[in-house]
């Protein structure tokens, strides 16, 4: 079929101006989409802090932050293979004086709105010169969560506690009411220092 010239142009000028517009879309497209992720992920980024202390790496964070209240998760990283943690549920001055309790708590503006649960399940041992059995979880990380809420805006403190132990290697020195600070504001949690 011939096609005269004056078509085929007209054909063609159609063509590019239909592949300019989508060309355009699709960029006004593309960069709405990178911008909302981007904000998405800032604001669902929650506030994390870690230290490190007698054998054990802390990571705390504040997560679902929404009418102040949210969730403070503490992960317990033990340095060395082999090494556990006690269970939350141990006595603060453990067993017959032997280990101490994973533990978190608040202070100041922040308050407990819930119980302290660890991801992570309890088994129990014998220590050698302990009558009862010993209640830890197995080998390696624990995560705690803990429902909070805050009082308003200001100050608050979490207090953390541990011990970590090896049957080989024995035990590392309990660490007690470990203080990390948050600043608490309409923004939400952040942590820092007094």
């Amino acid at each position: 079929m011939n096609v005269s010239p004056r078509i085929r142009r007209t054909r063609t000028t159609r063509t590019a101006v239909a592949l300019l517009s989508l060309a355009a879309l699709t960029a006004c497209g593309d960069q709405s989409a990178e911008k909302a992720p981007a904000g998405a992920a800032a604001k669902a980024q929650a506030p994390t802090t870690t230290f490190t202390e007698n054998g054990v790496t802390v990571t705390l964070s504040v997560a679902d932050w929404q009418a102040s209240k949210g969730t403070l998760t503490a992960v317990f990283t033990p340095e060395k293979k082999g090494f556990h943690l006690y269970s939350t549920e141990l006595p603060p001055t453990g067993i017959e004086g032997v280990g101490r309790p994973t533990a978190v708590d608040v202070t100041g503006v922040l308050k407990t709105d819930g119980k302290l649960t660890a991801a992570a399940d309890v088994r129990s041992i014998t220590v050698p010169g302990v009558d009862a059995p010993m209640p830890v979880y197995p080998d390696g990380p624990v995560t705690t969560t803990l429902p909070v809420r805050a009082d308003g805006n200001g100050d608050a403190t979490v207090l953390l506690g541990y011990a970590s132990c090896s049957a080989k290697e024995g035990c590392t020195i309990p660490v007690a009411d470990h203080p990390v600070h948050l600043r608490l504001t309409d923004d939400g949690p952040t942590f820092g220092t007094h």
